[in-house]
């Protein structure tokens, strides 16, 4: 395999933008990123597209890539759609990565989408609850599928039982928008009491992560929301799924992301400042108890093993934060702690800017916003800036590699997917 770089890296602002398409984000993010690595959209010998609920949302399946690339002038080159829930546009990367590093194009573009925002905020609701293997949630498979095929707000077909009421908006603190679909947030409530009972740890120790994040999110001009909080509000704030407050869990976003890829040879002809990928790892979850090794930790321990590095090389890391239990679990996932004592790497001030490695700088998902088919790509730029200094005032002073952590969908009590991707400069 040859080695890749990344040459070119661009993004929109997160947020929710009722008035933008998902071809109106993707032609910026792509903008973006060839004009950072200096390339023309001729140049591109293949491109894959990420994007997770188009399908449901947009009524636009089969060639969402085609359509929102349309007049980018990327056309003509292959272009792949790649699904894989929240882990869409990482996937992207892999596959895009994959295509440089076999030797079959010598320039690669990776793009992640998603306008999750709709009038109807039940079916933004409604497609992110999708994600979860619904042959073991029937009656959220009944409820999902009431509000996606129409029934909603119409007497369903003779026989069916009628959807629940709609859940109302999320109200809580400055992040005045929607969470995740309840039965979503159910299996990371699930999760959350099993950590808590065996770490330790308390809701003060889960509202401290949406502190931190928001707080680095203050300095994120493209951050969703920038607004810092208080243990206190995130405590306060409208609950979702017990324990689990609105501030604990990431909002609705809209948003889009994009990487150009370069063979070294390609890189070194550009002339452009470029990192390279050290490993990119896609592994699928499996059924497993909450006690034993998920996804995360296996894609881990295949991704430190190709880099040839381990945890402790780590200077700045971007991860899953999608509810605040992932990211205290996913320092003990990625090794970066022991089994149980994320709450006290946190407390330490270790994964806050100015600490040992720095975990989430852009925000994350809690603040940075989690358009969930961009929400990769989004990762791997802000990775991207920080390892070419470029970060402003969130950068993380002298971060020479750095770890992006994206998972998508549950099976049991496992990600779906998860993609660990490890940047150098």
């Amino acid at each position: 395999m040859r080695e890749v770089k990344v040459v070119g890296a661009g993004m929109t602002s997160f947020g929710k933008f009722p008035d933008r398409s998902v071809r109106s984000l993707s032609e910026e993010a792509v903008a973006e990123a060839l004009a950072d690595a200096q390339v023309a959209p001729a140049d591109v010998g293949f491109v894959a597209f990420g994007n997770a609920v188009g399908g449901i949302l947009q009524a636009q399946e089969m060639i969402r890539g085609h359509s929102a690339l349309h007049h980018t002038g990327l056309l003509g080159a292959p272009i792949v759609d790649v699904e894989n829930a929240c882990a869409s546009s990482s996937s992207a990367f892999h596959v895009a990565w994959l295509a440089v590093a076999s030797g079959s194009v010598d320039l690669a573009l990776a793009v992640g989408a998603e306008k999750l925002t709709h009038p109807e905020k039940m079916r933004s609701l409604a497609a992110i609850g999708t994600a979860l293997d619904l042959e073991d949630f029937p009656a959220a498979r009944e409820m999902l599928s009431a509000v996606l095929l129409g029934w909603h707000g119409a007497a369903p077909p003779a026989g069916s039982t009628p959807p629940p009421p709609a859940p109302a908006a999320g109200t809580g603190g400055t992040q005045g928008a929607a969470v995740e679909h309840s039965a979503f947030m159910d299996v990371y409530a699930k999760m959350t009491e099993h950590y808590l009972a065996h770490s330790g740890g308390t809701v003060e120790d889960l509202a401290a992560v949406s502190v931190k994040n928001h707080r680095h999110a203050s300095a994120n001009p493209k951050a969703q929301y920038r607004t810092p909080v208080t243990v206190e509000e995130v405590l306060a704030s409208r609950m979702v799924s017990p324990p689990l407050t609105v501030l604990m869990c990431s909002p609705i976003a809209d948003g889009a992301a994009a990487l150009v890829l370069a063979s070294s040879d390609a890189a070194k002809k550009l002339g452009v400042p470029a990192v390279t990928v050290r490993a990119s790892v896609l592994l699928s979850g499996r059924d497993r108890s909450l006690d034993e090794a998920g996804v995360a930790e296996r894609a881990a321990e295949q991704a430190y093993k190709t880099a040839g590095i381990g945890p402790m090389d780590l200077d700045v890391i971007e991860l899953h934060d999608a509810a605040a239990t992932a990211e205290l679990l996913l320092y003990e996932e990625l090794g970066l702690c022991g089994p149980g004592e994320g709450p006290r790497l946190l407390a330490s001030g270790d994964t806050t800017l100015g600490g040992r490695v720095p975990v989430n700088p852009s925000g994350g998902l809690l603040s940075r916003g989690h358009p969930i088919g961009a929400t990769g790509c989004g990762q791997l730029v802000e990775l991207a800036d920080q390892l070419r200094g470029r970060a402003g005032e969130r950068q993380v002073a002298g971060a020479r590699v750095g770890l992006a952590e994206n998972g998508g969908g549950f099976i049991g009590a496992d990600a779906a997917a998860t993609v660990i991707t490890i940047l150098s400069n």
